[in-house]
């Protein structure tokens, strides 16, 4: 197995609020950098099919609004199904190019209704296509509005070559014991994928790299007003009220001892890539490994719950669902 492996963050800008257009562009991403040899393709937070920005700026808390019951159903129809097929084109790129994808969406599943819907981070692997759902444990702040809560079930880690992977959505980074459950499973490559800002990423990546001893790659998106498309209800009000800049980007890499790879770079659409090396996640680890010498398990132990969660069990059986389309 190679120690080493080619790595890299999309920081582009989706087709926002139109899924079948966003997943065209992941796809294309994919097969772009298959050409420069990557591994490892992340994707920004909620990317497909896109960041709810207008809560912010369109006085989403009123209660009864028509304008945010219009967005937010146009939010849900635009939603990832992953068992109406919706991620189907990504996971059969991954597989023909042999690459591994992490990739935020905006999950609308039916095992919680179908009606409610969650930012979640996906991991596919070329082997085994979709090996993580994560949704995310606390929506932010205005997130709130739109988003529901998750669970631990997608709190888990995959082998990407000599590395093990574990991903988390925006600030669930910053809650300590997401990372330990990650941290716990051996994850020495973290993905932090986020809507977009250098804000965001400039002291988190360095921190996790630092704490974790860990590679960690933070992913962000870029959208401008301007890159608004007609199919978006409200388009008109919405150019009026929203900044010029939605999502300045900000993506960065850093290594196990804390130093840059990549700064935070705002304001392009481009791949950032990275070659990285196992043996320097051993060297760091010498003398700090948060799970293994370093930690006291007998003193701190962390208890995770990753059962999926759902409004009802039904003993006997599974009750058969009438398709009435």
């Amino acid at each position: 197995m190679s120690d080493t492996l080619r790595i890299a963050g999309a920081q582009l800008a989706p087709v926002w609020l139109h899924r079948d257009g966003t997943i065209a562009r992941v796809v294309q991403s994919i097969t772009e950098a298959a050409a420069d040899g990557i591994a490892l393709l992340a994707f920004p937070e909620a990317f497909v099919p896109g960041y709810p920005f207008w809560i912010e700026h369109t006085d989403g808390a009123r209660f009864d609004s028509h304008m945010q019951k219009v967005l937010h159903a146009h939010y849900l129809d635009q939603a990832v199904q992953i068992e109406a097929g919706h991620l189907d084109p990504v996971v059969e790129a991954a597989a023909r190019h042999g690459m591994t994808v992490v990739l935020g969406i905006i999950e609308r599943p039916r095992d919680r209704g179908g009606h409610s819907i969650y930012a979640c981070c996906v991991t596919i692997t070329p082997a085994h296509g979709i090996v993580t759902v994560h949704r995310k444990l606390m929506p932010t702040y205005e997130e709130r509005l739109s988003w529901a809560s998750g669970d631990g079930h997608g709190l888990r880690t995959t082998r990407v070559g000599a590395f093990t992977l574990g991903a988390l959505n925006c600030w669930e980074n910053w809650l300590p014991l997401a990372r330990a459950a990650l941290y716990a499973q051996g994850e020495d490559l973290h993905v932090a994928i986020w809507p977009g800002s250098v804000r965001n990423t400039e002291a988190i990546t360095r921190f996790v790299a630092r704490e974790g001893r860990s590679y960690v790659l933070s992913v962000c998106s870029v959208l401008r007003r301007d890159q608004l498309g007609e199919h978006i209800p409200f388009v008109d009000e919405l150019r009026e009220r929203l900044p010029e800049i939605l999502s300045e980007g900000g993506t960065a890499i850093a290594a196990p001892d804390g130093t840059w790879i990549v700064e935070p770079t705002p304001h392009v659409e481009q791949r950032f890539v990275a070659d990285i090396a196992h043996h320097r996640v051993r060297e760091e680890r010498q003398n700090f490994d948060v799970a293994g010498h370093y930690g006291r398990p007998d003193v701190l132990q962390l208890h995770v719950n990753r059962e999926r969660q759902a409004m009802a069990r039904f003993d006997g059986g599974e009750v058969p669902r009438v398709d009435l389309t």
